[in-house]
């Protein structure tokens, strides 16, 4: 798949934007092509504030990627891998109210982008990771746009230890045995670190997005 390279909106090219700021366009839509020219061109969307009425796209001067070769697993995320089962598009929606009601700070899960994105997955473009107990409950999991090597990991959740972790774990070896290069994670918090997440330059980012994403 071609990532477009136009979309309705005028975002600023990479080369004028602020080196100090991670918001680098504020407006447009969620429409299925706007995202994914922004997600090829190194933003992704969150609301600016709590306030739900203003649009922004981020590019982190400073952005969280975990290299494919460097992912950190501990003995507990092994001993929870074998007590869990896990699936790929088998609950996106739900997986997406997960995160939203996990993630309270800001908000910004809100019906709109869950719409927005199971547009995107219907159309193939969006993917989750589920974790399952072995009372068949969903656990954990994550979700994420993927064009053709590249997957950038919005948002995950965990109702038990390790969930989350075996997700991005199996994401992992997903993408590895795929042959893709880049795992995007926006920004590199410290819970992420312990998983390997590093930072690195947006415009290093920016090189390697451009990479990825070209078949």
């Amino acid at each position: 798949m071609l990532p477009p390279n136009t979309c309705d909106w005028g975002f600023p090219e990479s080369h004028e934007w602020s080196n100090d700021d991670d918001v680098v366009a504020v407006g447009a839509d969620l429409a299925p092509n706007t995202l994914l020219y922004a997600y090829s061109h190194g933003m992704f969307p969150m609301y600016l504030g709590n306030r739900h009425r203003d649009l922004g796209w981020w590019s982190p001067v400073a952005r969280g990627v975990i290299p494919l070769d460097g992912l950190r697993v501990t003995r507990s995320m092994q001993q929870s891998a074998r007590k869990f089962t896990v699936t790929i598009n088998q609950s996106f929606a739900e997986v997406m109210q997960q995160c939203a009601s996990a993630h309270t700070e800001g908000q910004w899960i809100t019906q709109e982008f869950i719409d927005a994105y199971c547009t995107l997955h219907a159309l193939g473009h969006a993917h989750s990771v589920e974790v399952w107990n072995t009372d068949n409950r969903l656990i954990g999991g994550l979700y994420g746009v993927r064009i053709n090597n590249f997957f950038a990991g919005e948002s995950m959740f965990h109702l038990q230890r390790d969930a989350s972790k075996v997700a991005v774990m199996h994401l992992v070896d997903v993408m590895n045995a795929a042959g893709m290069t880049l795992l995007d994670t926006q920004w590199c918090t410290d819970h992420l670190a312990s998983l390997g997440c590093v930072e690195v330059p947006r415009a290093q980012y920016l090189e390697l997005l451009a990479h990825s994403v070209t078949p």
